[in-house]
C-alpha cells in the first residue's frame, strides 16, 4: 500500500466505520474529533459551493457551516451519539467522505495512498498540495529512518520529497540525518506510541495547513464564541474591571459604577496651587507638587498619607517624573534646577544645574542610569546620575513646556520643539521625526506602552497620536475648558481604555478612549483643575490637582455599586448618574 511497514496487532490499529472509532489529534476517538463515516447514506459529499442556505436574520451564516462547527463541538465535548445523530438528521457531514480517508490513511501510515488522495480533495491550490505532501513524505521519511531502513529513506528524500522544491534547507537537513542519525527523529521516543504521537501531531499540521473548508479548526465553536465576548467588552464603553466569569445568556454590559466618580478623600496638604501629580509605576505612592514649591510624597495604603514633604525649591515645581524603579523622583522648578530624591528616605541626592540656564523638564532614560533635561536655550542635556554632563543637544530641541518623554527603548527623546510641533528625536543616530498640529500644544501625555501621544491644543481638544512608525493621528476628544493655563490629561483605566483631561471649568473629563464619547465628568474642585493622573495598577483610583490647593482622590461609587450587585444579576447596568 506505499505505507511503511506497522507491526502493531490489528486491534489496535485505527479504523473508521459507522461502528468504530480510532486515535487522531490529541487522544481523541475518531467520533470526537469529527464522524468520519463512509458507510452513512444520509450524509453526503458538501459541492465546492457549498449550500447556500443561511440561517440567522442578517443572512449572512451559512446553515452548512453552522452545522459542522456544531458537530464539531459536539465531538470535541464528548458527545460523539449527539454528534452523529445531528450529521444524520441534517445529512451535513463535518467531513466529506475523501476526507475521512485521507484522515484515516494519514493515522495508518499509509503514506504514498495518503498524497493520492491529497489529490481528489480539490483544494484548488497546488502550492497547498505540495506543502502538505511536502510534510506527509517527511513523516514517511522519518518513520523509515527510525525504522533503520535507511536506504528507503535515502530514496523517499531523493525522488518524492526533494523534487517537490518546497523547503531546500530542511532537504539539506534531512540529508544530514542520514549521515549522522543518531538523534531522536519520533519526539524523543520509539516504537508505537512515538509512532501513533508523531502521525497524531502530522494530522495536526495538516488540519493547519488545509483550508478550513475542507477540515474544521479544532474548538472552532468556542473561538468563535469566545471572539463575540471579547467583541462585546471591547464595545462596552464602561468596561474597567477584569473579567471573571462572563455568562453566554446575556450580553456584557458594565455601569457608571466602575469609573472613579465618588470622592474618596480630599487633601489638602498644600498651601497653593496644585499644578502637577504622578501616580508612581507600582501604584504605591502619589508625587504632588504646587506654587508653594513644595513637593509631597503621598503613600497609597487603603488610604492616602502623606509620606515626605520635599522642601528646596526655590520656585514653583511644574514637573515630575518617577525613576523606571519608583526609587527615585526627578522635580523641576519653573526654570530652575532638577532635584533627584530618595523616596525611601525624603533626601534630596543631587541637583542639576547649569550656570546661568534654567531647566525646564525633567524624564528619566529606562534604564535609570542616565536622565534627560529640557534647557531654557532650547536645547536637551542629558546627564548621568553623578550630575556630569554626559552629552546636549543643542538647536531647536525644546520650547518652555515642561513635557519631555522618552520611547521605551529609550532611543527617542519626545518634546515640543515649537508651538505648534512635536519632535521626536532619536538621540543616538539625530534623526527626526515632526508631529505638526495646526493650534498651539499646550502639554502632551505618553500611554503606558510608549505607543500613543495624547496632546493638548490651545482651542480645547485633545489629539490622539499613535507614534509607532510614521505618527497618525487616530482619535480627537472634545468638551473640556481651557483658555489660560497649562491643562494636563492622562491615560487610565482598565488596559488605559480611558482618556481623562482637567478643565478650568473645575470638573474632570473622562471619555471613552476608542470611540472618543465623553462619558463622565467630575464635579468637586472649586478651581481649575490643572493635571489628572491614573493610577496605573488600580483602574478605579484617579487624582487631580487644582487651583483649590487641593488634590480629590476618585474612587467607585459604593452606592450604584451596591444597588447593581443587588439588582443587576451579574451585569453591571448605567443608572445615568454620577
Amino acid at each position: 500500500m506505499g505505507g511503511v511497514e506497522d507491526d502493531e496487532p490489528p486491534s489496535k490499529r485505527v479504523k473508521v466505520s459507522s461502528g468504530e472509532s480510532g486515535s487522531v489529534p490529541n487522544g481523541k476517538s475518531s467520533t470526537e474529533q469529527g464522524s468520519c463515516s463512509l458507510s452513512n447514506p444520509m450524509a453526503r459529499l458538501l459541492a465546492s459551493g457549498g449550500d447556500d442556505e443561511v440561517v440567522g436574520s442578517k443572512g449572512i451564516i451559512k446553515k452548512v457551516e453552522l452545522v459542522r462547527i456544531i458537530a464539531e463541538a459536539l465531538y470535541s465535548l464528548g458527545y460523539e451519539k449527539t454528534g452523529k445523530r445531528l450529521e444524520e438528521e441534517s445529512g451535513i457531514p463535518l467531513h466529506s467522505a475523501v476526507v475521512c480517508l485521507f484522515m484515516q490513511r494519514i493515522l495508518d501510515g499509509q503514506w504514498d495512498e495518503s498524497v493520492a488522495t491529497l489529490h481528489e480533495i480539490e483544494l484548488g491550490d497546488e502550492n497547498i498540495i505540495k506543502l502538505a505532501s511536502f510534510v506527509i513524505l517527511e513523516q514517511k521519511f522519518f518513520e523509515l529512518l527510525d525504522g533503520e531502513k535507511v536506504m528507503d529513506a535515502l530514496k523517499t528524500l531523493r525522488t518524492e520529497i526533494a523534487p517537490l522544491r518546497i523547503n531546500d534547507d530542511r532537504v539539506r537537513e534531512l540529508s544530514y540525518l542520514i549521515v549522522s542519525p543518531s538523534q531522536s527523529l519520533l519526539d524523543g521516543t520509539s516504537g508505537r506510541e512515538s509512532k501513533a504521537k508523531s502521525r497524531r501531531s502530522l494530522l495536526e499540521q495538516l488540519q493547519k495547513l488545509l483550508p478550513p473548508a475542507v477540515i474544521i479548526p479544532e474548538n472552532r465553536l468556542v473561538l468563535l464564541v469566545e471572539q463575540a465576548l471579547d467583541l462585546q467588552i471591547d464595545a462596552c464603553r464602561l468596561h474597567n474591571s477584569s473579567v471573571g466569569e462572563m455568562s453566554l445568556l446575556s450580553d456584557h454590559q458594565c455601569g457608571m459604577d466602575q469609573i472613579p466618580s465618588q470622592t474618596l478623600q480630599i487633601l489638602r496638604e498644600h498651601s497653593d496651587e496644585v499644578w502637577f501629580l504622578e501616580f508612581s509605576h507600582n501604584g504605591k505612592y502619589l508625587a504632588s507638587s504646587s506654587g508653594d514649591c513644595l513637593v509631597i510624597v503621598w503613600e497609597i495604603d487603603g488610604q492616602v498619607s502623606v509620606k515626605h514633604r520635599l522642601s528646596g525649591h526655590q520656585k514653583p515645581v511644574s514637573y515630575i517624573s518617577w525613576s523606571p524603579d519608583d526609587d527615585q523622583l526627578l522635580t523641576c522648578g519653573v526654570e530652575e534646577t532638577v532635584r533627584r530624591w530618595d523616596i525611601t528616605s525624603g533626601e534630596c541626592l543631587h541637583i542639576y544645574e547649569k550656570t546661568n540656564l534654567g531647566l525646564i523638564s525633567c524624564v528619566w532614560a529606562p534604564n535609570g542610569k542616565t536622565i534627560f533635561t529640557g534647557v531654557t536655550d532650547k536645547s536637551i542635556t542629558m546627564w548621568d546620575l553623578e550630575g556630569n554632563e554626559v552629552e546636549s543637544f543643542g538647536g531647536q530641541r525644546t520650547i518652555r513646556i515642561a513635557d519631555l518623554g522618552i520611547s521605551t527603548d529609550g532611543r527617542e527623546l519626545i518634546t515640543v520643539c515649537k508651538e505648534n510641533k512635536i519632535l521626536l528625536f532619536g538621540w543616538e543616530t539625530r534623526s527626526e521625526k515632526f508631529i505638526e498640529e495646526d493650534q498651539t500644544i499646550i502639554s502632551f501625555a505618553l500611554s503606558e506602552d510608549r505607543k500613543f501621544l495624547l496632546v493638548s491644543l490651545f482651542n480645547e481638544v485633545l489629539h490622539l497620536w499613535n507614534i509607532e512608525g510614521s505618527p497618525k493621528m487616530v482619535a480627537k476628544y472634545k468638551g473640556h475648558k481651557r483658555s489660560r493655563f497649562v491643562v494636563r490629561s492622562c491615560f487610565g483605566g482598565l488596559e488605559q481604555a480611558f482618556i481623562a483631561s482637567g478643565s478650568e471649568d473645575s470638573q474632570v473629563y473622562i471619555w471613552h478612549r476608542l470611540s472618543g464619547e465623553l462619558i463622565l465628568t467630575l464635579t468637586g474642585h472649586s478651581g481649575a483643575v490643572n493635571c489628572v493622573s491614573w493610577n496605573p495598577t488600580n483602574p478605579h483610583m484617579l487624582a487631580s490637582a487644582s487651583d483649590d490647593r487641593t488634590i480629590h482622590i476618585w474612587g467607585l461609587n459604593r452606592v450604584n455599586m451596591s444597588y447593581n450587585e443587588r439588582h443587576g444579576n451579574g451585569v453591571h447596568h448605567a443608572n445615568g448618574g454620577t
